[in-house]
C-alpha cells in the first residue's frame, strides 16, 4: 500500500518543483544579498505539495478516461492498475492541495495579495491540468502550462517572495527554468504519442506528428541555452555558464531524440532530462555563488 502511494507522487517528476524554487532562492539572495530560509521552506513545500497533488489527480482522470491502457511505456499508474481506487487517489489530491494551501496561507501573510494571484490559479490548475471543463493536457496546452506556471511564474513568485520586487531577471531565469521541465513533458509526449492517439489525449505530439515534436524538444534545450546569454545584459555574464549542462546532456537528448524510435527508450531520455534540469540549477547555483 505505501509503495503504490509513493508510486502515485511520481518522485521522478519532483525536481520540476524544486528548481524553480531553488534558483528563485539563489536570484533573490544574489540581487538582495539576504533571503528568508522560512519562506523558502514554504514556498518549496508549496510547491511539492501541489506537484504531488496534480500528479494525484492525473493518475486518477487519465484512467477514468482511459488515457493510460495495457500499451502504456510509461511507470505503472495506480489507478489504472488497480493497486488504489480512484476515490482514494482523488482524496490523496485534494489532501495535498489543503497542505498547499497552508502553505499558502504563510506566504500570504509575508507576501500579500500576489500570492492569491499566483496560489489560487495553481490550486486550481493542479485538478485543471487534466481535468475540468478545459483539460489542458488532452488539449496540446502542457507545454505552455509547464513554461508558465512551473517556470515562470514559480520562479518569479518565488523571487517576489523573497524581495517583494517583480524582477526581470526572474522573468529569465523563469524562461529557462520552463523550457528545460517542459523537455519532460515533451519526452513523455513523444514516447506516448501513439497511444495517446487513441485515448482522445491531443497532445503537441499527437497534434502535430512525431517529427515535429522531435524538433520542439530541439528547440526547448536550444531556447534555454540561447537565452542564458541573457545573463550578460544585466551584468553577471558568469551566469552563462549555467547553461553547460545543457550543452552536454542536452545534446545526448537531442541525439536520442532525433535518433532513436519512439519506445520505451525515451525513458532514458527522460532520466537525462530530469538531471540536466538539476544540473543547470547546480551550475547557476555555483557561479552565482562564486561570482
Amino acid at each position: 500500500m505505501i509503495r503504490a502511494f509513493l508510486l502515485a507522487t511520481r518522485p521522478k517528476t519532483l525536481p520540476a518543483a524544486v528548481v524553480p524554487v531553488w534558483v528563485g532562492c539563489v536570484l533573490a539572495w544574489k540581487l538582495s544579498g539576504n533571503w528568508s530560509a522560512k519562506l523558502a521552506v514554504a514556498t518549496l513545500l508549496g510547491a511539492v505539495f501541489i506537484q504531488i497533488a496534480t500528479n494525484f489527480f492525473n493518475d486518477a482522470i487519465d484512467a477514468a478516461k482511459g488515457a493510460d491502457t495495457e500499451k502504456r511505456l510509461g511507470p505503472k499508474r495506480v489507478t489504472a492498475s488497480g493497486l488504489l481506487s480512484r476515490r482514494t487517489v482523488m482524496m490523496c489530491g485534494a489532501f495535498f492541495l489543503v497542505l498547499a494551501f497552508v502553505c499558502g496561507v504563510v506566504l500570504y501573510q509575508a507576501a500579500g495579495w500576489a500570492i492569491l494571484a499566483i496560489g489560487v490559479p495553481s490550486l486550481y490548475l493542479a485538478f485543471g491540468y487534466t481535468g475540468g471543463p478545459l483539460p489542458l493536457a488532452y488539449r496540446g496546452l502542457g507545454e505552455l502550462f509547464v513554461v508558465l506556471f512551473f517556470g515562470i511564474v514559480a520562479v518569479c513568485g518565488t523571487v517576489f517572495i523573497q524581495t517583494l520586487e517583480w524582477r526581470p531577471e526572474a522573468l529569465l531565469l523563469g524562461l529557462q527554468v520552463g523550457l528545460l521541465s517542459a523537455v519532460l513533458i515533451s519526452i513523455n509526449n513523444l514516447r506516448d504519442r501513439e497511444e495517446d492517439s487513441t485515448t482522445g489525449k491531443r497532445t503537441l505530439a499527437v497534434r502535430w506528428g512525431g517529427r515535429a515534436a522531435r524538433i520542439l524538444i530541439w528547440f526547448e534545450i536550444k531556447a534555454a541555452a540561447i537565452l542564458g546569454l541573457g545573463w550578460i545584459y544585466f551584468g553577471e555574464p558568469w551566469l552563462v555558464l549555467g547553461t553547460l549542462p545543457l550543452w552536454l546532456a542536452g545534446f545526448r537528448i537531442i541525439w536520442g531524440v532525433l535518433t532513436e524510435p519512439e519506445g520505451p527508450r525515451m525513458n532514458r531520455l527522460l532520466a537525462i532530462a530530469a538531471v540536466q534540469l538539476v544540473a543547470f540549477a547546480g551550475m547557476f547555483h555555483l557561479f552565482a555563488a562564486k561570482f
